[in-house]
Parts: structure tokens; sequence; C-alpha cells
């Protein structure tokens, strides 16, 4: 009996056993759905505070910018910091995202082949793990994406399925519109649109389709009163049409900017039209001229007329009004420029409110003389205004006016905007959004930017004046009235002027004691802009070197260390402008004896460097130091060009078996190696076993900043910035050889 009741109980136990086995199966958790982003999409674009995605493959690319280390502002790529962080590498994966609080003090690092940017401060962080989900939290299997417009979201719900497709594609290319990194939100802001109303003008007053306003060009505005009679007006509609000359002449193409190409062509074709070449457009006609009377309206500016002229009108039709004008003398050619002075120009005018009216307006009349002195032109200098307040904007950029007088009629037209004097924020817009192609800037043309400042400025100049210098700007001040003994105490950033300008000789700035005496200096600051051999900054950290790479191939080394000691040679070289002119690249490869991989003059592109170093062979062999230095000294520092900077970057695992201190063909100065008696700048790299004392005596002084020291390979990746950093900082603060 008792084992049937045993044998009862044991059943309903496997029962109710199997039934919660079952249970359990029915209330598992379905498995976690992890959507795929692409590589460019930012957290600020997603409004969801946690959650994990998928990143694709392909990543590791400088053009998916990445802000901060450890914590990232919100406009970072994901994926990107993600790989910078380590949490993934280059062929993508999982990870999770957890947004954060603003932060303050972004550091910039270059890690895992990303190098991150610093950033003072933004609204919203994240940080990045791995992609496992955390206890307790429930992820979304889609992502909220942030719209451009709350309102649109808002009525989403009431709008069919296609309307809402439609909708997203409208919020899909107004979110790409948008700038989601630091400085472009001044560009699209600050954009100058060169005469808005006339293309407005000629699309109201002609029922054309919708396509036709985008070519104002091909319109025929429609006239508000007959001008002509109307024999004249039904011989001009039997006239054929012939399309517009565009041929420019006397302008050789090679010495024409392509962004210049239409200003030449309208000045080409006013001029033909002044000169009596408009034979084949109706000059044969016989009407009176006192019936083409000038209208009461003003006419359109010339220039623009020349552009808009109809096929087939006369030049009276045009708006001529007498036959004098068809006098070969009434317009002379517009000048090419000043040859000797081929700058590109942008003034940054104090537009604020303590500048007053009077004092504003003599500012004006500086620039109009300084571009009449400077002969504004497409062979020489242009120029463009900026004007800073608050917020800087530009008031005309390089490729508006190619040409004195018209530069100074829209000076005299250009009106005071008010606000504080913040210029290091407008030397940080002129940096990101000023020197650009779409702007007119040429490329071969030195970058120079005036500063006017009215007494101090109201924020700080120099972190703005050293990263638009590094871009290669030569940044001259202006100042007017300075401040005082007494007024001096209000100054934001004592010396400002020394911190902004390139050199503190006295070259890049002018002091001007009174307003008054402003018109003294325009001689003076247009020889110094047009003085292009002394305008250093031309010549940036970036593009000013000739580095040549030693690089320890010992048998201590290894191959698979080599090829990281190569991709450190080669992170160094892309950060870079590489070509004949900017900077040149070498590498030496040294054990017990000495091997030229290639010279200075071998490579002219990045590209060709970076495969060079690529197929670079891993020698094997003893450690002689010394010897590879004088090596490098006869076989590619004596190759450098005589104004470039030359600088050695030595790597080595080991001590060296001869002696590092006074190798052949060297001196000595004060107990320090000087390499050459050549003014080479020397950084020596130490990994693993590498003696302390022989890399101090190879560096330059000092040897903190030129000696570095690694316990493994793999982390030599830590000093790319810190090496860049020095470079650009002894560029800087030394003269060029």
């Amino acid at each position: 009996m008792k084992v049937s009741v045993i044998a009862v109980i044991l059943a309903l136990c496997l029962t109710c056993a199997s039934a919660a086995k079952e249970a359990t199966k029915k209330t598992k958790k379905p498995k976690l759905y992890v959507p795929q982003i692409d590589c460019d999409v930012k957290a600020g674009k997603i409004i969801n505070p946690e959650f994990i995605v998928k990143c694709p493959p392909g990543c590791q690319d400088v053009k998916y910018r990445v802000y901060g280390t450890d914590i990232y502002a919100s406009f970072s790529s994901m994926c990107g910091a993600a790989i910078h962080s380590g949490i993934i590498d280059n062929s993508g994966g999982k990870i999770l995202v957890q947004k954060v609080a603003g932060h303050s003090g972004y550091k910039g690092s270059f890690s895992n082949g990303i190098r991150s940017l610093s950033l003072p401060r933004w609204r919203e962080s994240f940080i990045v793990s791995e992609g496992k989900p955390r206890k307790g939290v429930i992820y979304p299997p889609t992502l909220e994406y942030s719209s451009s417009k709350s309102s649109t979201v808002k009525s989403e719900s009431r709008k069919s399925e296609q309307d809402i497709k439609f909708t997203k594609t409208i919020d899909t290319s107004n979110t790409s519109e948008k700038s989601s990194e630091p400085g472009e939100t001044f560009h699209k802001d600050y954009r100058t649109t060169p005469i808005p109303s006339l293309t407005t003008q000629v699309t109201t007053t002609t029922p054309a389709p919708t396509t036709a306003a985008t070519e104002p060009i091909n319109v025929t505005p429609k006239p508000t009163a007959p001008l002509m009679t109307t024999r004249t007006t039904t011989t001009t509609a039997a006239v054929k049409p012939r399309p517009p000359v565009h041929r420019v002449r006397d302008i050789g193409s090679s010495g024409v900017h392509p962004a210049y190409s239409s200003v030449a062509a309208a000045a080409s074709r006013q001029i033909q039209a002044a000169q009596g070449r408009g034979q084949n457009q109706g000059l044969q006609r016989q009407e009176p001229v006192a019936a083409f009377r000038k209208p009461a309206e003003p006419p359109l500016n010339l220039a623009l007329e020349t552009d808009l002229w109809k096929p087939g009108l006369s030049l009276f039709e045009a708006g001529f009004s007498s036959k004098e004008e068809l006098n070969p003398k009434p317009l002379e050619p517009v000048s090419q420029g000043n040859p000797n002075c081929k700058v590109d120009l942008s003034f940054l005018i104090d537009g604020s409110w303590s500048i007053g009216k009077r004092r504003f307006q003599i500012q004006k009349q500086f620039l109009s003389d300084v571009s009449q002195a400077l002969d504004i032109g497409i062979a020489g200098p242009l120029m463009g205004i900026i004007q800073y307040g608050d917020d800087p904007s530009t008031e005309f950029n390089l490729k508006t006016y190619a040409n004195s007088r018209d530069l100074r009629n829209a000076i005299e037209k250009i009106s005071q905007k008010g606000g504080l004097s913040n210029v290091g924020r407008a030397l940080s817009f002129v940096n990101k959004n000023f020197f650009l192609d779409a702007n007119g800037n040429r490329g071969g043309a030195p970058n120079v930017a005036i500063v006017m400042v009215d007494g101090w400025p109201t924020d700080k100049v120099e972190e703005a004046s050293r990263l638009a210098r590094e871009s290669g700007i030569n940044i001259f001040f202006v100042t007017i009235e300075a401040a005082d003994e007494n007024e001096k105490q209000n100054v934001i950033e004592p010396n400002f002027v020394d911190k902004a300008v390139c050199r503190t000789n006295g070259f890049y700035s002018i002091n001007v004691p009174s307003w008054f005496s402003l018109h003294k200096v325009v001689q003076l600051l247009v020889k110094r802009v047009c003085d292009t051999d002394r305008l250093a900054c031309s010549k940036t950290c970036l593009n000013s070197a000739d580095i040549g790479f030693v690089i320890d191939g010992s048998s201590s080394v290894g191959t698979g260390n080599f090829r990281t000691l190569l991709q450190f040679v080669a992170n160094i070289s892309k950060e870079f402008e590489i070509s004949d002119t900017d900077t040149r690249i070498g590498a030496v490869q040294y054990t017990y004896e000495q091997r030229l991989e290639f010279g200075f003059d071998k490579y002219s592109t990045k590209q060709d460097v970076l495969n060079a170093i690529k197929r670079i062979n891993y020698w094997s062999g003893g450690t002689s130091t010394g010897e590879a230095i004088n090596y490098a000294s006869e076989h590619l520092f004596s190759k450098s060009k005589p104004n470039k900077r030359k600088i050695m970057i030595l790597i080595t695992d080991g001590r060296s078996y001869d002696d590092v201190q006074v190798p052949a063909m060297t001196a000595h100065q004060n107990g320090k190696l000087v390499l050459f008696l050549q003014g080479v700048i020397a950084y020596s790299i130490g990994i693993a076993w590498a003696a302390q004392d022989e890399l101090e005596a190879i560096a330059t002084d000092p040897d903190k900043e030129h000696s570095f020291f690694v316990d493994e390979f793999d982390n030599l990746y830590k000093f790319v910035p810190k090496i860049i950093q020095n470079i650009c900082t002894e560029f800087n603060s030394q003269p060029r050889n």
C-alpha cells in the first residue's frame, strides 16, 4: 500500500515538473532583435536613452568624426566612438550606447586607428560598451530618430500611410542638410547669397514652369510697357535668337580660377558691347534714339544686364541711352589684378556697438582705400569681408567681386550689425568656413586674415588663432585705440595680439593710436600683405618639413613587431600634407648595416608614401644605431631642401652596439648630440630594451619633448598625437631653416 502511495506521489511530482518546464518554455523571452545602423549615425540623432545597435564593417574612416575620449559628444559617430574605445574593430559588431548628461572638456586622443577631436563642451554625451544587454533593461527593437520638426511628428498619426512615407522622406532630407559638427552651424547661418532679388524678379514676371526659375538667363522678362514701335517689335521677334557670347578676351585659361569664369565672361561681353561688337544683335535698326527714353525706375546694374540680355536685342534695348555709348572708349578694360600680390584676403571688420557709427564709416573708407591700393583682380589679390559682433557673418566672399571698383561700391553698402567684439569666434568662423574652394579659395595663393579691432576683444583669441595658423592662415591684427594703462584691467586676455599672430616680431601687427590716423597705415599694410615671402603661416607644421624615419630592423624586433612599427610610421606620415612642395617623407632601415628604403624626392603623394612604407621588408641583424645616424645624415638629410624643417624620428628596441654620442661626421655642443650641423630636430622612440641614456643623447633638447619610451610595440600608437603636437609647437615658436 505504501509503495503504491509513493508511486502516485512520484508520478504527480513528475507531472508538475513537466508542466512547470512547459510553462517556462512558453514564458521564455524572445531573442533580442538588434537594429543595424550606418557608420555615420550620430548618437544625437536617436531619442532612445539606452539601446543596442550593430555597426557595419568599415567605420574606421576619418570622415566619421569622433569628439572626446571615454565620454563622447552626442554628435560623434557611434560606431567610430566604439572603435576608438576598443569595443569593436573595423569589422563591426554590436555595441551598447547609453546617453548621459552634457560634458565639459572633451579630450581628443588617437586610439585604435581613429583620432578623436577635443571640444570645450556639448549639451549631451554618451558612452559605449560591449553590446550585451544589462539585466532588467528592455531594449527597443527599433530606434526612434529625432525629427526635424516636432509638429510633423505629432501629426503623423492622423496621416495616411502614403503621407507618412512622404513626410519621412522630407524629414530625412532636411535632417541631412543640418550641420552636425561644430562650426558648420555658422556656415549655414551666415552664408551670403549674392543678389537674391534679381532671380526673384525674373521668376515672378515670367509665367513659365518651375524649372525655369533655376536658369534666369534663359528666361525672357515680360516688359511692363512697350518701348518700341509695332514694326520694331515685329522685327525683333523675327530675328533668330543667337546664344550669348561667353568667350573671354585677353584671359589665359590657365590663369583664371573656375569660380571666376562667369565674372570674366560678363566683363568681356560688357567690353565687347561697348566697343560696338554687337552688330549681329540688331544694330542696323533705324528707330530714332528719342524713342528709347530712360525709364523712371533705375536700371539694373550693367554687369547683371549683360547676363540677362535677350538674344536679338540691340544695345539701346539693353539699357544704353545714346549713340555716344557705342564709342570704343566709354568703358575701360577691367584690371586682372596685381600679379605680384596674389593672395586670398579676408578682412574681419569690427561691427560692435562700441565702435560707433562715425568710426564704422572710417573703417569702411580704410577698407576701400586698401582694396584700391591692392589692385583687386583674378590674376592678383582677391578680397572678402566678414563683419563680427556677437557672431560673425560673411558680407561677401572671395569670388563675389573681381575688381577694385565693384568691391569699393559693395563696401560702401555694408551696414553696421552691432553687438560685442567677439574676435575669437570670428577667427574660428574664418578658419572653418571662409577659405573654401566653393568661396573662391585658389589653393596656390596664401590665405591672409586681417582683423580690425577697436580697443580689445570681448572673448579670448589664442586658441582660435592657433588653429587658424595651423591651417595655414596668416593672421594680421590692426588694433585702433588700444587699451591704456588704466583700461588694461578690463582686457579679458592680456597681450592678445602676441598670442594671435604668427610671429611676435611686429610684422603681423599694426597699432594705430587713433581712428583718425588709420588712413596713414594703408600703404604699410598693403606692403606687408603682398610680401608673400614673409607670410610664414602659409607654410604650416603639416606642410613644411622633410621627415626622415630611421627604423631598427634588428633580430630582436621580430617580423610581427616590425609590421606594427611600420604602421606607427604610416600613422605619423598620413597626418602631414605630402607633395613636392609640402612635407616630404624618407626612410632608412638599419641593423649592423644600413639601407635607404626611399629618399625625400622619391614619392610626392601621400598614398605613394603609405604604399612604400607597407613594402619595406624586414631585414634582421644587429643594432648599430650610431652608424645609422651617420648614414641618414649622408644619404637622406644631405638632400633636404634648405627651406624645410628637417626632422629625424629614430625608433629602436635595444641598446646600440656602437656609440651614438660620437658617431662619425657629427659634432657635440654642451654634451648634446648636434646632428650633422644640419639643424636636424631629432626624436627618439625606445621600445622594450632600449637604453634611456642613449635615447636622451639622440633626442633634441628638451629630452622630455623629444624622447619617448614604451614597454611594448602595441603601445606605439599612443605617441602619434604627442609627436604631431610637438612638431607643430616647434614650428610656431622657432624660425624655419
